[in-house]
């Protein structure tokens, strides 16, 4: 392979060379939406970091087999012990069937990701279609002496599991530390001790989505799931799992625990977080009046929103921050993304129309060395757009006249450009405002045609009154050799 790929290793705590299990081969798990909603802006961030991950490595050479689960029926929310799971509820309360809650949430998650030109995985499995192999993940925690059984329910053995292993080893965490941390919680009387997790739940009466196992009528614990997935697609050692640093405690956690306790390693070899959301500093949350949905994005109907926001304008959003560094929402943030995005989108459209000299002032390859070498480097997504930029302030002084590019030159930058902001930044080139309506273009170019008739005919004053007019409007009108160009400001 070309590249000389860096990732930070949860596990490790450190910068890890990327070398695969298999040469020319990746196998990727990445944890995905629980569908008992509409897709939020919680659910972007992971989507495009791990599209990003997904599209460089392929872009690289890599064969990449790339499986991001849905959990859809049967489980009870993260590691609670009682209660009702969340997609039931909701079936109950609108009389459907649990399935047809899972099927129409996760037919929007799709349509949400497809607008944010997520590419799909290979293989995106479904939690409720892989109770066997949930089921026998279980048997063989439970031959390895890392579980046990407890009035129809099982549960994962983490004193046990400690002694000959290291529980917390991703989280930093300790059994102590998890021990003084752990509430005693109603309804845990089956376990043994109150940090132990479920397995395999025996099923209440009013529990509807049920299915029978050694043990009871019951349903896989919430971290079955993705051991018993990711091993079933991807072998019982694969390259890379991603996620949420959300999922790390205890999702991952656990995960780790059972593939330990089950296959005798950790499957993953490289753990992958991003990192979280906020919004304008605090966590995004239904309870504080800041939980945003992408539509809500894409239409601007929420009442934090100063205006509606195009899925390429979230995309870049997402990717002008490094994905393991909080990123903090604000309209203000995302209309500086909006413009940043029409600046980008500007600088290519002006490429084209560069009329080629004989002899070049610059050196585009700097171009090329700089953004191979930032996505190499753990994904750096903001260097490689920082270089971008950089080199759009040269085409623009390229097309006043103040540079020069050769037609060899153009074309290599062309294809630079197309290489990193559309293929593996997964940018496309649509109007950035609007929520991808473009309605200014046109409107745009029709004021632009009439001041060119009023230059022709020497009328200054109508002239500068439209140029004046569109920069009221936050459109900065550029005029150059080649023709006049425009930018939102």
């Amino acid at each position: 392979m070309k590249t000389e790929l860096t990732l930070y290793n949860t596990l490790t705590r450190r910068k890890e060379r990327f070398e695969p299990l298999t040469e020319g081969r990746v196998g990727m798990y990445v944890c995905g939406p629980t569908v008992y909603g509409d897709p939020h802006l919680g659910h972007a961030r992971p989507a495009v970091t791990f599209d990003l991950l997904f599209r460089y490595l392929k872009a690289e050479g890599y064969k990449v087999r790339y499986v991001r689960n849905i959990t859809d029926v049967g489980h009870l929310e993260h590691d609670a012990d009682e209660g009702e799971d969340k997609i039931a509820r909701k079936a109950r309360i609108e009389q459907l069937e649990p399935m047809e809650v899972a099927h129409y949430y996760t037919e929007r998650y799709h349509r949400a990701m497809e607008a944010l030109n997520v590419l799909s995985p290979s293989i995106e499995p479904h939690a409720s279609g892989h109770i066997i192999e949930q089921i026998a993940l279980v048997e063989r925690i439970l031959e390895a002496g890392y579980a046990y059984v407890s009035n129809g329910s099982v549960y994962f053995d983490v004193a046990a599991y400690d002694r000959k292993h290291r529980y917390g080893r991703l989280s930093g965490r300790n059994l102590e530390d998890i021990v003084l941390n752990t509430r005693e919680l109603d309804g845990q009387s089956d376990k043994r001790h109150p940090y132990d997790f479920a397995l395999w739940k025996k099923a209440s009466p009013e529990h509807i989505m049920r299915w029978p196992s050694p043990w009871s009528d019951g349903f896989p614990g919430w971290h079955a799931e993705c051991t018993a997935m990711s091993t079933k697609y991807l072998g019982e050692r694969f390259d890379i799992h991603g996620g949420g640093m959300d999922l790390m405690f205890p999702h991952h956690e656990c995960e780790i625990a059972q593939s330990t306790a089950a296959l005798g390693c950790d499957s993953a070899r490289y753990w992958v977080h991003n990192n979280m959301i906020t919004i304008n500093g605090q966590k995004m949350g239904k309870s504080l009046g800041n939980f945003i949905t992408l539509e809500e994005l894409f239409t601007g109907s929420h009442r934090l929103l100063a205006q509606a926001y195009s899925p390429m304008t979230i995309r870049f959003f997402v990717l002008q921050a490094h994905y393991r560094s909080t990123l903090d929402f604000s309209n203000e943030a995302l209309q500086a993304a909006e413009k940043g995005l029409d600046r980008l989108m500007k600088g290519f459209e002006a490429l084209a129309k560069i009329k080629p000299a004989a002899q070049s002032t610059v050196q585009p390859e700097e171009l090329e060395r700089r953004c191979a070498e930032a996505m190499a480097d753990d994904l750096n997504s903001p260097m490689v757009i920082s270089a971008l930029f950089d080199w759009v302030r040269i085409i623009n002084q390229a097309a006043d006249g103040k540079e020069s590019l050769t037609a060899d030159d153009i074309a290599r930058l062309t294809e630079t450009f197309r290489r990193y902001a559309f293929e593996i930044l997964g940018l496309k080139e649509q109007n950035a405002a609007a929520g991808g309506r473009d309605y200014v273009t046109p409107l745009v170019e029709m004021l632009l045609a009439e001041r060119l008739k009023a230059r022709a005919a020497k009328d200054w004053a109508a002239s500068d009154r439209i140029r004046d007019g569109l920069a009221a409007a936050g459109i900065r009108v550029k005029d150059r050799k080649e023709g006049t160009d425009w930018e939102l400001e």
